[in-house]
């Protein structure tokens, strides 16, 4: 399914300011086994949170690394489907198409809700890449079989990159610009933090 789906990926260039930048993240109860998803919006520039939406369910799919998409994604949906406003373009804490097969969750979430998404995880998945800067905003392109698929991104000096990827109907410059003007000085995207901070708050609240 992955590999069917990866061929309908779009990637093309993503060259406007957006209007709207959301987030998304999943957290996992260890007592109950329940998932919990947040997707907050933000007004750019300014990253003014504008709107929160937030889901709960329980995992259907088992654990398996290469496939959390297809578990985080059904709960994602019914968060995004909850949200009154559509962002112009959704950053997630996953992968894109830096992906064995091309189609990380970033990539699988932008495609079902034809919306740009972005990857930006913290850690890579597939691919090699080369030195990289200590500067904030230095980059270096992650290369999966002979084909860049994304970059590592230094987003704080002297902080650990995180590794960026587009995931649909966005380029791999338009993601990295994005991700950066989104940092507010922080390693992880500001509305990707945001969304992780809810869903651990969620989390606790029900472990409680």
């Amino acid at each position: 399914m992955q590999k069917r789906l990866a061929h309908k990926i779009l990637l093309k260039e993503f060259k406007n300011d957006p209007g709207l930048v959301a987030g998304a993240d999943v957290a996992y109860s260890r007592n109950s086994g329940t998932l919990f998803a947040a997707i907050l919006i933000f007004k750019f520039p300014m990253m003014k949170l504008v709107e929160l939406s937030s889901a709960r369910g329980k995992a259907e799919f088992p654990y398996i690394p290469g496939l959390l998409s297809f578990r985080e994604i059904p709960v994602l949906l019914e968060a995004a489907e909850r949200a009154f406003l559509q962002p112009d373009i959704i950053i997630c804490d996953g992968q894109g198409i830096a992906h064995p097969r091309r189609l990380g969750l970033a990539s699988h979430l932008g495609l079902l809700l034809d919306l740009p998404s972005v990857g930006c995880a913290k850690s890579r998945l597939v691919g090699e890449y080369g030195e990289l800067g200590e500067e904030v905003g230095s980059t270096s392109k992650i290369v999966y079989k002979g084909k860049p698929v994304g970059a590592v991104v230094r987003t704080r000096k002297k902080v650990k990159p995180v590794f960026v990827s587009p995931g649909y109907k966005v380029d791999l410059k338009g993601a990295i610009r994005v991700v950066l003007d989104a940092g507010r000085g922080y390693r992880i995207p500001e509305p990707v933090r945001q969304a992780h901070l809810t869903v651990n708050r969620l989390r606790k609240e029900e472990e409680a």
